[in-house]
């Protein structure tokens, strides 16, 4: 996990406890007899024991999983995408493969001409021979 991150987490962390420590406070200097102040504390609590909740399952999912799991996932997501794939029938495949090979002739004479090119330039500009 980022550096970043882990301080951007803290500083929530410290906000809610904040807030708690002074809704507390308030709570205990308020008179509790209130029906709104009632209402608004099982609120907070609900509020809290769903942030407390959160959190649990937050620290449980940045928890890595072990090097087999790992692997099965992985494995898993490699035949899944295998699944995916459209492979080419017989005739397409053949007429790839035919398309490759006349691409690869073709350009390897074109290479083989730049090449005698390069080559007679030099020697005439040199008046070498090798």
């Amino acid at each position: 996990m980022a550096n970043k991150d882990r301080n951007k987490r803290s500083a929530r962390k410290a906000r809610a406890e904040e807030r708690a420590r002074v809704e507390a406070a308030q709570l205990a200097s308020a008179p509790a007899s209130d029906k709104k102040t009632a209402k608004s504390e099982r609120k907070d609590e609900k509020r809290d024991a769903k942030a407390e909740k959160k959190a649990a399952d937050k620290k449980k999912a940045d928890k890595k999983p072990g090097v087999f799991r790992r692997l099965a996932n992985y494995l898993g997501d490699v035949r899944s995408e295998m699944r995916r794939v459209v492979w080419p029938s017989k005739e397409e495949l053949k007429s790839y493969s035919l398309a490759i090979i006349v691409m690869l002739i073709v350009f390897g004479v074109i290479i083989w001409f730049v090449d005698s090119g390069i080559v007679a330039a030099l020697v005439g500009f040199t008046s070498l021979r090798g």
